[in-house]
C-alpha cells in the first residue's frame, strides 16, 4: 500500500522524554501516597493527557491532589525538558531520508511540542507541522488528533500511516482508519500489538518495513 504521508506522534517517538515525565509525576505522586513501577507508568500513562493521569493516582490514593499539583509537574517537568531531552536514536537520519511529506500530532501543548523538539534539534524538521490535541479539545483514543493532522496535511486517513508507542495512540489512529507502526520499547509490546501496531524497534527496521 502507497504511503503518502507520515504522522509521527511526539514523545517516545521523535524526542526521549518519556522516562524524563513519568520519572517526574512518579516522585511527586509518591509524596502523596501513590506507587507505581516505571514500566507499569509507561503502560498506563504514555499517551495520555494529563488528567487521566491525574484521575488514576487519585483512584488509585481515594483523594483529590492538591490544586497546584498540575502547574507544579508542568513547571518541573519543562525544566528538565529544558536540559535533558535527546532525539530518539536514529529518527534524524530517518527524517532526513524522508521523500513524502510528514508532521507531529501529539496529546501534549503546542509549547511543550516545540520545547521538545527544539531541545532536541528537531525544531526546524517541523515548523507549521504540529498539530496538537489542545488545538481540537479532542484526546487519545479519540481519533481526532491523527484525523485533524491528516486532514491538515491534506491527505485522507488510508494514505497516512502514524508512528506511535503508547497503547491509547495506537487505538486513537487504528479507530480513525489509519495504518500504524507501534516504537517497542520492552514495556509495550504486547499493548501495542493486541491493538493492532506493526511492531519496530529501530528507525532503521522503520525504514524497512514501510518499503
Amino acid at each position: 500500500m502507497n504511503t503518502k504521508c507520515i504522522i509521527f506522534d511526539c514523545d517516545g517517538v521523535l524526542v526521549d522524554t518519556e522516562k524524563i515525565g513519568n520519572g517526574i509525576l512518579l516522585s511527586m505522586a509518591a509524596e502523596h501516597g501513590f506507587e507505581m513501577k516505571i514500566e507499569d507508568a509507561y503502560r498506563n500513562f504514555n499517551g495520555r493527557n494529563l488528567k487521566e493521569c491525574f484521575e488514576h493516582i487519585e483512584t488509585s490514593i481515594a483523594k483529590k491532589l492538591p490544586e497546584s499539583f498540575e502547574n507544579e509537574y508542568r513547571a518541573k517537568s519543562f525544566e528538565a525538558f529544558k536540559t535533558q531531552v535527546k532525539p530518539m536514536e536514529g529518527v534524524v537520519e530517518f527524517i532526513n531520508k524522508l521523500e513524502i511529506p510528514y508532521c507531529v500530532a501529539s496529546s501534549g501543548p503546542v509549547d511543550k511540542i516545540r520545547l521538545n523538539l527544539e531541545v532536541a534539534g528537531l525544531l526546524d524538521k517541523f515548523e507549521n507541522r504540529m498539530f496538537s490535541s489542545y488545538q481540537i479539545n479532542s484526546w487519545k483514543p479519540e481519533p481526532g488528533i491523527f484525523l485533524h493532522a491528516a486532514k491538515q496535511m491534506g491527505f485522507d486517513a488510508k494514505d497516512c500511516v502514524v508512528i506511535e508507542d503508547s497503547k491509547a495512540g495506537v487505538m486513537s489512529a487504528k479507530s480513525g482508519g489509519f495504518r500504524v507502526y507501534g516504537f517497542a520499547n520492552g514495556f509495550n509490546n504486547e499493548d501495542l500489538e493486541n491493538e493492532g501496531a506493526i511492531l519496530f524497534h529501530s528507525y532503521e527496521e522503520l525504514e524497512i518495513l514501510l518499503k
